[in-house]
């Protein structure tokens, strides 16, 4: 076992099951998305470059995607709390994930570092 399937072993239930539902959309969006821990938290990384990582809520115990460049994405469900360069997007774990706003928001912080925006390496 490494830290990265420890993490998702770990948790505790509904969020471990959300929480591997939204690391199997994430890495079916790219062939170079790749999953690592960093920071002690499960990072996806593009070419190497960090663009998205996943964890759960402190106040609301609940799971989120983080979008390390989401200050450059517009999306009414992305929230940026105290960060100035981070966005957030919260999720029931125990409803269905909205899949297709999850791909778009996937695709968007990729076109980021695809189109130059973001240097990759």
């Amino acid at each position: 076992m490494n830290n990265l399937s420890d993490f998702y072993l770990n948790l505790q239930e509904p969020n471990k099951s959300c929480l591997l539902a939204l690391k199997d959309i994430i890495l079916h969006q790219d062939s170079e998305i790749t999953n690592e821990m960093k920071y002690g938290m499960p990072f996806f990384c593009y070419k190497g470059k960090m663009f998205c990582y996943l964890w759960v809520h402190k106040k609301y115990q609940k799971p989120y995607l983080g979008i390390v460049e989401g200050q450059h994405i517009h999306h009414p469900n992305l929230i940026i709390e105290n960060r100035s360069r981070m966005k957030i997007m919260l999720f029931e774990p125990e409803e269905d994930l909205p899949i297709t706003t999850i791909e778009d928001l996937i695709q968007q912080a990729l076109d980021l570092y695809k189109s130059g925006k973001i240097a990759t390496r």
